[in-house]
């Protein structure tokens, strides 16, 4: 996500970093260039103006007249004014309330709700130690009930029964009183999306927030909608009283225009951001690292926290002791790190939380290192004996032709292979030397953004 907008904001802020003075002129230009970079990523065009007239007004203000590094203190302002676009402070579902806390999920059809209710639940399950009941008052596509109901087995929470036939009122009714006798401590209320906002629907959505009297009610958009996704927020948010909202398919939106917009336009929180199809990738929404990342300075904070969640601990102290006491880091070891990779989305999910070096290109490193690859990588150690894992130096012609052939792959990809192996050996050495500091060093501003210096 903001892969374009983050992209030429780097520029701009590259271009001015090394300014000395400032002045109108170049301030001006430097607001163009923002302006362009604004309205080609989609943002709304009356946040634009107002983002650019902020950012101006406080750039020709004292605050960067007295700065001593002028250029560091207009990218700061850029940064503090996306913040504050962004939604400030990041804002926790409330679920202080008399169980069960009802929480209810609209939006237009494709949005992504269904599989939404269910990342949200599994979060609710796994983190905070909620008891979870989901229900759907989709009516008008069967399909949603019993998706609804495959996922909430997959993820571990009740499911509320429901029928076509039945009017979302009173599904909503019976599924309040099963949640209460259930015990369950939330109720995540599924409704029907619509592809557009007509009158019929949006009335039959009024009904059952009534009835369900929820204590969130979130919006759910596709961030690739633009425009069309903040419209729609706007029509909602006037016949529902909306707590916040969740930003779908954000790891196929390069754009980001409507994270942007939709804040602004409608003064609702981002609550979440839906990062992939599996049930897990549902990301808190956090105003001030998600600036960070759009200029470039790394999100260390959010990678730190998803490593501690989803890294298995015992492997990775496993390892560490492994390569204190200076024994090598093989074949076995490499899968163990790719498998973890894939769990927590991959080497390019992980590529858009770091500060990386000016030089480097961030989409080239994505591109190869996509699941595709990694699962091929991991397919290739499969196919090798217990001794070729250990002792990688053994492996010759004859063993490579026969280990592709397992794999399904060439010559080249067991090559491929060996080589990235050999890389990461030459890596882990140096970091068990203490070479984490010189790598950190050689990165912009040590290689950690504002705040973890």
């Amino acid at each position: 996500m903001f892969d374009n907008l983050s992209g030429r904001l780097q520029d701009v802020a590259r271009s001015i970093t090394g300014k000395g003075r400032l002045t109108e002129s170049n301030i001006k230009d430097t607001m163009r260039q923002v302006r362009l970079a604004l309205l080609e990523a989609d943002v709304a065009l009356p946040v634009v103006k107002t983002f650019t007239e902020r950012v101006r007004e406080r750039a020709l203000g004292e605050e960067v007249s007295r700065s001593l590094t002028p250029g560091q203190a207009l990218v700061k302002i850029i940064h503090t004014e996306l913040v504050a676009v962004l939604g400030e402070t990041t804002l926790p579902l409330d679920l202080k309330a008399q169980p069960p806390v009802v929480i209810m999920l609209a939006g237009l059809q494709g949005a992504g709700k269904t599989t939404t209710a269910a990342k949200l639940a599994r979060r609710l399950i796994e983190v905070e130690r909620k008891s979870v009941m989901l229900v759907s008052v989709d009516v008008h596509r069967p399909a949603a009930i019993l998706q609804l109901q495959t996922l909430a087995g997959e993820v571990g929470a009740l499911h509320a029964a429901s029928d076509p036939g039945e009017k979302p009122v009173q599904i909503v009714s019976r599924a309040l009183d099963e949640a209460r006798r259930s015990h369950a401590d939330v109720l995540i209320v599924d409704t029907a999306g619509r592809l557009h906002v007509d009158e019929s629907m949006m009335q039959e959505i009024v009904a059952v927030h009534e009835a369900a009297q929820p204590h969130e009610t979130l919006f759910v958009v596709d961030s690739m909608a633009g425009q069309d996704a903040v419209n729609a927020a706007t029509a909602f948010d006037s016949s529902l009283p909306l707590t916040g909202v969740i930003l779908t398919k954000a790891d196929g939106d390069a754009k980001g225009g409507v994270a942007l917009s939709v804040r602004e336009v409608t003064g609702k929180s981002i609550r979440f951001l839906g990062v992939g199809e599996k049930t897990d990738a549902l990301e808190v929404f956090h105003p001030d690292r998600m600036a960070s990342r759009i200029l470039g300075m790394g999100d260390v904070l959010s990678l730190v926290e998803e490593i501690e969640g989803k890294v298995e601990q015992e492997k990775a102290e496993k390892l560490a002791r492994k390569l204190k006491k200076g024994k090598g880091f093989d074949l076995g070891d490499l899968k163990d790190q790719l498998e973890q990779m894939m769990n927590m989305g991959g080497l390019g999910a992980m590529l858009e939380k770091l500060p990386l070096p000016g030089n480097v290109n961030p989409a080239a490193l994505k591109n190869g290192a996509n699941e595709q690859q990694l699962r091929r990588q991991i397919a290739v150690i499969n196919s090798m004996t217990p001794k070729e894992r250990r002792f990688p130096k053994i492996i010759n012609g004859s063993r490579k032709k026969r280990i592709a052939l397992g794999a399904g792959l060439q010559i080249q990809d067991v090559n491929r292979l060996l080589k990235q192996h050999g890389q990461m050996e030459k890596m882990m050495k140096k970091m068990s030397r203490g070479g984490m500091k010189k790598m950190l060093r050689g990165l912009p501003g040590g290689g950690m953004p504002p705040g973890l210096r």
